[in-house]
């Protein structure tokens, strides 16, 4: 299992605070959305894909399974990339510090390949956002933790996506990550639909991110025991999560 777990961590203001967790409710145009907070250099936070006979985990309960015989819990968590139908990564994956699935830089359609798209990785400098391209070199100056590539950025240099439409009319629930330092991730998922554009400003202008990164819409799911959550609205790929010893108060 641990050729499948990385660490990672996140940010946002305090609401409801499950030891390394801490949540909170932000709003952008009016609409809601749950902020969680990690300081990445402090916490345990892991990348989940598959269990040890090598199937997809598919859910938080397939991490939980995963996670019972080990002694820890799951006190956050969420999907962490696009994938395929197969639920394999359709970019790159790093986790517990060996690469799964290559960087992927090919053209096609779709969010993911609206460029430029980018990667969330933990390294031993701490949390970044950066740009797909960029990645090669990142992996050679700094020991890759965790990585996930999802599409597109978000926010990159305090830059909306050239592709944004204030106006877009195309809203969904969403999730994603920005970095608003090396010892901080914060994870979004949305309560309200939102476009895309919505979605940067929630991060650029209310959590004062320079640099985000979309994972998905319509099977973003969240796991917050602290908030008596743990959705499934379809079978995931990625799964990223912070854990816990089990018996820790």
């Amino acid at each position: 299992m641990r050729q499948f777990l990385c660490s990672v961590l996140l940010l946002a203001a305090l609401v409801v605070s499950a030891s390394a967790v801490e949540f909170s409710e932000v709003k952008i145009n009016g609409k809601r959305a749950t902020v969680c907070r990690v300081n990445v250099k402090k916490e345990r936070v892991h990348l989940f894909l598959r269990n040890n006979d090598g199937q997809p985990l598919k859910s938080f309960e397939g991490v939980l399974r995963v996670l019972a015989p080990t002694g820890l819990k799951l006190v956050f968590g969420t999907n962490a990339g696009m994938y395929h139908a197969n639920l394999s990564p359709v970019g790159l994956f790093v986790a517990g510090g060996r690469e799964i699935t290559p960087l992927n830089l090919s053209p096609g359609e779709g969010n993911f390949f609206l460029k430029p798209n980018g990667v969330f990785a933990i390294t031993d400098q701490g949390a970044r956002v950066i740009e797909s391209s960029e990645y090669p070199r990142l992996s050679q100056a700094e020991t890759v933790q965790l990585a996930t590539q999802s599409g597109p950025l978000l926010l990159r240099a305090n830059r909306i996506h050239p592709q944004f439409k204030p106006g877009s009319t195309f809203q969904l629930i969403r999730n994603g990550v920005g970095v608003p330092s090396p010892d901080i991730a914060l994870f979004v998922q949305t309560e309200d639909v939102v476009n895309l554009h919505e979605m940067a400003l929630l991060f650029r202008d209310v959590l004062h991110c320079p640099d985000a990164l979309y994972f998905d819409g319509t099977v973003s799911s969240l796991h917050a025991p602290a908030l008596g959550r743990s959705e499934k609205r379809i079978d995931l790929g990625p799964i990223l999560g912070v854990v816990e010893p089990a018996a820790s108060h």
